[in-house]
């Protein structure tokens, strides 16, 4: 089988977790790790908006591999991965076991959280290429200067310590950054979870859709692979991901959208949290519902109907401006 994914330490690192797992749930399959490097790999210094998003930027060339049929599969981050979007012959043929879905916050040498806390941020510089966190910090740290930072797990942390300025799209240059918000299970990843000088809860900053679950894409028609995918498939794991991706189809979020969601088990029953932000953090509406955890996508669709009832159109609808 062979299986793409991008060149990152963090993407190498998943990807060879599925290839462990199915040779040991099929022994004797030959895996074969392809490398892609992406557009968004390359280019570190535009918004992924310009790339279509971080579909275009991470998943399409990948993507592209399978539907041509060089590649059998594709790894992905879940949270990289369109949801407002058709994917025309292609399924998600297996999600690992869920990993830890909260942002985390890694501080450069001699700051403290208390200074963020005593300050509300004023006077620091604060890196990420997220709208989702850069909205959220604003609601925690309301002085605080957000500015665009890009780069895999490691490369972001390697430039925080160094005090390296980020190159910005229109050539300028912006920083260098005081602290990044990161998902912790990236840092852990990459052998930087030592860094984690906070975990944010979900009630302080509502994880990305699909935040911590690896995905494994296949072609809908190539069911001898998606028999072996199903035996590493994590249905835990994979009915979350149902429910938090429904959200995004039902709103359509888009990659500038500061949408977040995050679904839980406890027993046969599943909530499902999903929130939507404007880009300051200034507006801000929540849903949380519960249903039964055989019924995910109806749950989903709940939640956004009742996001779009308390108004989450307009909120997506200003952030769409960028996109014209």
């Amino acid at each position: 089988m062979r299986i793409g994914t991008r060149k990152s330490t963090m993407a190498l690192a998943q990807t060879a977790e599925i290839a462990r797992r199915l040779a040991a749930a099929a022994p004797g399959l030959d895996v074969e790790i392809v490398k892609f490097e992406t557009i968004g790999d390359t280019d570190q210094t535009s918004k992924l908006l310009m790339h279509g998003g971080k579909g275009g930027a991470f998943v399409a060339e990948i993507r592209d591999a399978v539907r041509s049929g060089r590649l059998h599969a594709a790894m992905h981050s879940l949270k990289d991965m369109p949801g407002n979007e058709d994917t025309p012959g292609l399924v998600i043929g297996a999600t690992l076991p869920r990993e830890s879905a909260a942002d985390a916050l890694v501080l450069r040498e001699g700051i403290t959280l208390d200074d963020f806390r005593r300050t509300r941020g004023k006077g620091f510089k604060l890196g990420t290429n997220a709208v989702r966190r850069a909205a959220y910090a604003k609601r925690l740290f309301p002085d605080i200067e957000v500015i665009h930072f890009r780069g895999a797990a490691d490369t972001r942390v390697r430039k925080l310590d160094d005090g390296e300025m980020q190159r910005l799209p229109d050539g300028g240059e912006a920083g260098p950054a005081d602290a990044l918000i990161m998902a912790r299970s990236g840092l852990e990843r990459v052998g930087l979870a030592d860094r984690v000088a906070y975990e944010f809860s979900s009630h302080e900053m509502l994880p990305a859709v699909g935040q911590g679950i690896v995905a494994v894409e296949c072609a809908v028609s190539d069911w001898e692979t998606r028999r072996l995918l199903a035996l590493i498939d994590d249905a835990s794991a994979h009915v979350c991901c149902d429910a938090e991706r429904e959200v995004l189809w039902v709103l359509n979020g888009h990659c500038n959208s500061p949408i977040a969601g995050h679904a839980t088990i406890a027993g046969d029953e599943m909530t499902l949290t999903a929130s939507v932000l404007d880009e300051s953090g200034g507006a801000f509406i929540e849903s949380v519902r519960s249903g039964p955890a055989s019924r995910p996508r109806e749950l989903g669709r709940t939640v956004a109907f009742d996001l779009l009832d308390k108004g989450a159109a307009a909120i997506i609808a200003q952030t769409r401006v960028e996109d014209a």
